[in-house]
């Protein structure tokens, strides 16, 4: 068994704060394994390598000896989370909450040891709960209190509406730490109030209150926006090896290396070591295929991973084109498009900013020469193949 220490520095790996900062010695301390939450509303049907960050946090306490609680909010979930929201989410419906909880429960043990993870419904106490007891429940926080969350208050003062339900979610959320007397409770960055609000709620029900661990929300494959799928910015776990891969390997190095810390299995003095050779000569690219073999082994198999790397390497490596390339016809403004608009508008590109980015970072070809000026105008009745990054292409006419 590893000295406390020694587990701290794991399971704060890639953390972005522990609540309270000496908790988690104190919890380690007790001698038992600890109940250790996460929750996921089952608000799409596939998960994305941005929610295993959480799931990894997991598997960390799971191989440590702690019992870990994936908890599928279908109960949240018909609320809808206002969590970093500046409207009113819509609510799922229960025939959606149930067909996505059952692929998360799928995918989930792609990373989690099955017969050691318990998975939970809040459905299971929430819906036999009452209205009075929705209303004792409700009565245990403020208006003031609520209004303390960022969302919330630039809702309030904008004067855009907030609905009353929503302000039963972070309750809901809160009491399903009480239900399942949670030791450690994980959440995203954003879920921080809610996580608090647990703590709260578990100190007026007379249990010991939870430590409150969050972690960060990865950054997509720009590097800049947070990974979501509505962004198209993302690696869903269910994808092909070879697109995986090719996701993977079209991250900046910079951001490859946050990809280690909070997504790799391997030890921080790998990662460490790692990195100095980078720092002493080594490819990153090499680095960035060790980190793609990696994670598609994860979610396919060690077999798909290296077919993957070696598919990589003879079509983009070598300078190849996919097989098929899309084609796509855009009409011109004035008998020509401006190259970010075009890039856009193909689809090769979420917005004109990363056009501009990508641009910057040499990243965008036009029949495999490589484009400089952000300002330039495509001519009307031109057709030319568009690539953006290693593995994005589009065959493009203007009319």
């Amino acid at each position: 068994m590893s000295s406390i220490r020694e587990q701290i520095a794991e399971l704060t790996r890639g953390a972005d704060e522990v609540l309270p900062e000496s908790g988690l010695e104190a919890k380690l301390k007790l001698g038992r394994p600890l109940i250790v939450k996460a929750g996921f509303d089952p608000t799409a049907p596939d998960l994305h390598i941005g929610h295993t960050v959480l799931i990894n946090k997991m598997r960390q306490f799971q191989r440590l000896g702690h019992d870990v609680v994936f908890l599928i909010g279908d109960f949240t979930g018909m609320i809808g989370d206002p969590s970093g929201k500046n409207a009113t989410r819509p609510p799922l419906s229960p025939q959606e909450i149930k067909a996505n909880a059952e692929t998360y429960e799928a995918q989930i043990f792609k990373i989690l040891d099955e017969d050691k993870t318990r998975v939970e419904f809040n459905s299971s106490w929430m819906a036999s709960m009452d209205a009075a007891g929705l209303i004792k429940l409700a009565a245990r926080h403020t208006v003031a209190r609520m209004l303390e969350r960022d969302d919330f208050n630039t809702r309030y003062t904008s004067g855009q509406p907030i609905s009353i339900h929503e302000f039963l979610y972070p309750l809901v959320q809160g009491y399903d730490s009480v239900a399942l007397k949670a030791d450690v409770e994980l959440g995203g960055t954003d879920q921080k109030f809610n996580l608090l609000v647990g703590r709260q709620l578990q100190q007026d029900f007379g249990q010991e209150a939870q430590l409150v661990m969050t972690t960060p929300l990865l950054e997509g494959l720009d590097g800049v926006q947070k990974m979501s799928k509505s962004l198209g910015n993302y690696i869903g776990i269910t994808e092909p090896p070879g697109e995986m891969f090719g996701k993977i390997m079209s991250i900046s190095d910079d951001l490859m290396w946050r990809y280690f810390e909070v997504l790799s299995f391997r030890s921080l003095e790998d990662i460490a070591s790692l990195r100095r050779s980078v720092d002493d000569g080594l490819n990153p690219r090499d680095a960035k295929f060790e980190l793609g073999r990696e994670i598609v082994a994860r979610f396919h198999d060690d077999a798909s991973a290296e077919d993957a790397k070696q598919e990589f390497i003879s079509r983009f490596q070598q300078g190849a084109m996919p097989d098929e390339i899309s084609e796509v016809t855009l009409d011109s403004e004035a008998g020509r498009l401006g190259i970010a608009h075009l890039l856009k508008g193909a689809g090769l590109v979420s917005s004109t900013s990363e056009a501009f980015r990508m641009i910057k970072q040499g990243a965008v070809k036009i029949d495999g020469q490589r484009v400089d000026d952000r300002a330039l105008q495509i001519e009307a009745g031109s057709r030319n193949v568009y690539q953006v990054g290693k593995r994005r292409f589009a065959r493009v006419s203007i009319t």
